[in-house]
């Protein structure tokens, strides 16, 4: 313990046993990969079995069916993989549409993926972490999580959870000797975001950029990271901005985009994706 906090102890990447959700592709394939070079051994969960078990043989890793939704799920996966140092819950979706518009049923499992999936993910492997005294959670939320935008309301709201989340979770666990950082990327270039304008002033990144971010989480321990880092403060920025000047740079942004596609088709199958998850049972 030092006069300015904890000093977590640290985890030797190489050996470590790192799980990650929704790994399958995107951020949760990219994490994994670099994980894998680093000498760690991972396990690729994803509940597209198939592209676990690709990106698995790919990186010579272990691969689990895991719907993070499921608690029986998730503690199958851990008793299957055995000890966790990291975790990463990465899973999430990202449903886009006017408020008014959206099933109940897309909302509920926005919400439960990506809210319950972080929270069934910590209480499976956290308990184990604080008997040993180390280990590190990952939440990947997004800066959706500090900056509210129309047309993604009830994602928005999953990723303000995931923050608040993260962080309360950070004060208990850190005098057992477990960290919890929060990830928070601008926009991304994975299928969660496709059909979707992206650019236009908005910074994007690359699944390997937050892939980066969320491996130097063990190292840096930080509570939270933004992709890219000088994001960081926007939020601070926005609530001290007089609400005209917002609205004026939501308009040069284009922050309404979220509410209007530019390929409806590459949109609407993503949607139609969020869609089948929703009507399954779990």
């Amino acid at each position: 313990m030092s006069i300015l906090g904890s000093r977590y102890p640290a985890i030797d990447l190489n050996g470590a046993r790192v799980l990650i959700t929704g790994a399958g592709r995107g951020i949760g394939r990219s994490t994994a990969e670099l994980f894998a070079r680093k000498g760690a051994e991972v396990a690729i969960a994803d509940v597209d079995i198939a592209a676990a078990q690709a990106a698995a043989a790919a990186l010579g890793a272990k691969a689990f069916e895991l719907d993070v939704r499921d608690r029986g799920q998730w503690d199958k996966a851990v008793a299957d993989f055995g000890r966790v140092d990291i975790l990463v819950n990465n899973a999430g979706v990202m449903p886009a549409g006017a408020f008014l518009d959206e099933p109940d049923a897309v909302g509920h499992t926005t919400i439960d993926v990506n809210v319950w999936g972080l929270i069934h993910g910590m209480r499976a492997v956290a308990p184990a972490m604080i008997d040993c005294g180390h280990g590190h959670i990952v939440n990947v939320a997004s800066l959706a999580g500090k900056i509210p935008i129309a047309g993604l309301a009830v994602y928005n709201a999953s990723k303000f959870a995931a923050v608040g989340l993260s962080a309360a979770t950070r004060l208990e666990f850190e005098p057992h000797g477990v960290s919890v950082s929060c990830v928070l990327p601008s926009a991304v270039r994975t299928r969660l975001s496709s059909g979707l304008a992206l650019g236009h002033g908005m910074p994007t990144v690359d699944p390997e950029d937050v892939a980066e971010a969320i491996v130097g989480t063990v190292r840096t321990r930080r509570a939270e990271v933004a992709v890219p880092n000088y994001l960081g403060p926007i939020d601070v920025a926005l609530a001290a901005a007089p609400e005209p000047a917002v609205r004026l740079v939501r308009r040069m942004f284009d922050g309404d985009r979220a509410l209007h596609p530019t390929d409806e088709t590459t949109r609407k199958k993503y949607e139609e994706q969020v869609r089948a998850i929703s009507s399954e049972e779990h």
